[in-house]
């Protein structure tokens, strides 16, 4: 385990529903595994008044998600005397001193040092604000010490905002103190995929576009807006889920070994998958990138809304809530291997995999009988729900003749019983702590996403591409089927169960 030293986290945003609902519980969480340094605080900073106690009473003591971790009265009150408060108009640039004045004297009391994590949990439109405002007071430096900054996304609107905001941040902090988040990069089984890789000579030999026919990965959500539509409306399922978190999930899937498992190392591979993908012409666009937009339908007898039905929608809006596109990463690993990724709002579960489709034998020696399975061989890696990795592949069924059958071999997290499997932001935010960045994304990284992405986006706002229709609770429009070429080749139907696959999976 990593030394972590004594610090304070600043929390920017701390009256908000991020930060009681995972922040906190996180940092909680880390408290009582030990986790956290000997001399610690938090201190939480937004524009609502609140006093200390105020504030530890609504973050810890009437925190819902902290008291159903039934940790004892002592545990809480000793937490709690860790946390602090500040009240703080963000765009008032002379009010940062007040913060620094505050943060001195807490570093004080606790023997800190001088070392803070600033963790935006704010609008992305606070970004620049807050960061040049830290930077005014001189709080963004500090002789020996270290100051870090946690910006969540989303990172930029397009490739030009993306580009626009890195260049403000680098004005105030360097790369180093940058740690873009990505919730989904801290699930262990994202992680694992790494491991699951490199460190396995039954996969890695034939992770390449000799053995592997294609590559699908799919983060489903049941779940519609949940008054989210005012943001949503203006994001969509492109911005708000693919230019992120699956980007981030392919560049895992299709990176090179690096020299050493550092963040540098490990950050610079990820780098080259953005820059070997190859980019759309328009004819691309239409035919290999398809948009859809719940519909309202009844599922399991409750009668859900359209997208354009729900709260903060503008009316006629044509913003995506589902997603699904083929795309190549021309490099000497994966040319010629198509990726497909999908994502959407009001699928039929809430799932993310990841699923490896190797090439059949170059001999097909039970195609004379055509009940014989003779199935492409499957490695699922799941992310959510369910964690764990299920492999593929045929067996012969008990008696005479050849006749076989598809079966699984499958692994559980939650089978390592006596292992604690630790929440993604609590792994997040001890990873910065720790002063490693390997699963941030890099500043050049994410502006390569965008540009990739920029295309689509500017292609949707140019030309008249439709926007199929798709009732709540299916997979998604019918359409997408097409993008996967090759007889009776379609996407794999996920259920909750990682061992369970169909077209009608329960919500």
């Amino acid at each position: 385990m990593k030394k972590t030293d004594d610090q304070i986290l600043v929390i920017f945003g701390a009256s908000g529903d991020l930060t009681e609902r995972k922040l906190i519980p996180a940092v909680f969480d880390l408290y009582c595994g030990g986790f956290l340094p000997e001399h610690f605080a938090v201190t939480g900073v937004s524009r609502s008044e609140y006093s200390d106690e105020a504030y530890r009473q609504k973050v810890v003591f009437e925190n819902e998600f902290i008291l159903k971790k039934e940790a004892g009265e002592d545990k809480l009150k000793a937490f709690a005397d860790a946390i602090f408060y500040q009240p703080l108009d963000t765009k008032n640039t002379d009010s940062y001193n007040t913060l620094k004045q505050r943060l001195q004297t807490i570093d004080e009391a606790k023997g800190i040092s001088g070392n803070y994590i600033f963790y935006l949990a704010t609008p992305p439109s606070l970004y620049e604000t807050i960061a040049e405002g830290l930077s005014h007071v001189g709080l963004n430096k500090a002789e020996n010490a270290w100051r870090r900054l946690i910006i969540e996304k989303p990172f930029g609107y397009d490739l030009e905002s993306a580009k626009q905001l890195n260049s403000k941040l680098l004005a105030c902090f360097n790369e180093e103190q940058l740690y873009r988040i990505d919730h989904y990069l801290g699930k262990e089984t994202v992680q694992n995929m790494f491991v699951t890789r490199f460190a396995n000579s039954i996969f890695e030999p034939l992770w390449n576009r000799n053995y592997i026919h294609r590559v699908e990965i799919t983060a489903a959500e049941s779940v519609g807006l949940e008054k989210r539509g005012g943001y949503y409306d203006s994001a969509g399922a492109l911005r708000d889920m693919v230019q992120n978190h699956l980007f981030q999930l392919v560049a895992l899937v299709a990176m090179e070994p690096p020299v050493k498992a550092d963040a540098e190392s490990i950050r610079n591979e990820k780098m080259k998958v953005f820059q070997s993908l190859r980019p759309y012409t328009k004819e691309d666009i239409i035919t290999n990138v398809i948009r859809g937009q719940y519909l309202g339908s009844k599922v399991r007898g409750e009668d859900l809304p359209g997208y354009r039905e729900e709260e903060g929608v503008k009316e006629g809006s044509k913003t995506e809530t589902y997603v699904a596109m083929k795309f190549f990463i021309d490099n000497w690993r994966w040319g010629g291997v198509p990726f497909y990724i999908r994502t959407g709002k009001r699928l039929p579960t809430r799932v993310t995999e990841v699923v490896i489709h190797f090439k059949p034998n170059h001999h097909h020696l039970f195609a004379h009988d055509k009940s014989l399975s003779n199935a492409h061989n499957t490695l699922v890696i799941r992310i959510q729900p369910n964690e764990g990795i299920l492999l593929k592949f045929d067996m012969k069924i008990p008696g005479a003749g050849f006749r076989t059958e598809t079966v699984n071999m499958d692994f559980h997290y939650d089978e390592l019983t006596d292992v604690y499997v630790p929440g993604a932001y609590e792994r997040l935010i001890l990873d910065c702590m720790q002063g490693d960045a390997t699963l941030y994304s890099r500043g050049d990284s994410t502006e390569s996403a965008w540009q990739f992405v920029d295309t689509i986006l500017k292609a949707w706002e140019e030309d008249d591409i439709p926007v199929y229709g798709y009732p709540a609770g299916t997979w998604g429009p019918e359409h997408a089927d097409n993008l996967i070429e090759g007889e009776n080749m379609t996407w794999r139907y996920p259920c909750k169960n990682l061992t369970d696959d169909g077209n009608y999976c329960e919500l």
